[in-house]
């Protein structure tokens, strides 16, 4: 999983619900009253986009944000997750 592509993720999801992080390395849009298991699996984590990316007035601004990558990757990881930083544009 490539952290700038979740940023994307974020962004373009953001109003619409959180981003639940799955083991098997795939992104869903959960709402926000998401319980946490769906078939009986849970998320490795679950983002929420509004908290995140809401503050950047650009995609560009939060896909190099260092700060916003970094609490990306290490909630991923924290979580049992894998994830790579992309190369900056």
């Amino acid at each position: 999983m490539i952290t700038q592509d979740i940023v994307r993720r974020l962004w373009d999801e953001a109003g619409y619900g959180n981003i639940a992080i799955w083991a098997d390395d795939t992104i869903t849009v959960v709402p926000p009253e998401y319980s946490g298991q769906t078939a009986g699996k849970g998320p490795l984590c679950i983002l929420k986009p509004v908290a995140l990316v809401n503050r950047f007035e650009l995609l560009d601004f939060a896909l190099n944000d260092e700060e916003l990558l970094t609490k990306i990757e290490t909630t991923i990881r924290a979580a049992g997750g894998t994830v790579t930083r992309g190369p900056r544009t």
